[in-house]
């Protein structure tokens, strides 16, 4: 079985040794200790797949809560078909909450415009 060390891991994802800590420290990782007083993580392949999955539910802007669910479904030998449905109902959710962030951006991008526009026309009589 590979394993790696939180230096490894870092480099391979992109990401400093502390966000890894982070990751552990809410319970998404959980490496073995070695050394003189366990001071030294040693993470296993299962560590770096649950990383990954963290960084992409990252990406895809859920919350750590909702990531450690997912991650944590993919561990039990349970029906795969629940675990797909829990998945589309976090990611539907998800894209709720984003489609509504889009509308809201819109709407306030239209009013910057019809400002800028009503001082580039101020600007245009008072030089007129």
């Amino acid at each position: 079985m590979s394993t790696y060390t939180i230096t490894e891991l870092a480099r391979e994802f992109d990401v400093t040794a502390r966000a890894i800590r982070f990751y552990e420290d809410q319970g998404l990782l959980s490496p073995s200790r070695e050394g003189a007083g366990g001071r030294n993580r040693v993470y296993t392949g299962r560590d770096r797949t649950r990383l990954k999955l963290t960084l992409r539910g990252k990406r895809l802007g859920l919350s750590l809560a909702e990531i450690k669910s997912l991650v944590d479904m993919y561990e039990t030998p349970k029906d795969s078909a629940a675990q797909m449905h829990r998945f589309l109902t976090v990611l539907g959710q998800h894209r709720e909450t984003l489609e509504q962030q889009r509308e809201d951006i819109e709407m306030s991008l239209a009013e910057i415009q019809a400002h800028e526009d009503e001082c580039q026309r101020l600007l245009a009589a008072q030089t007129a």
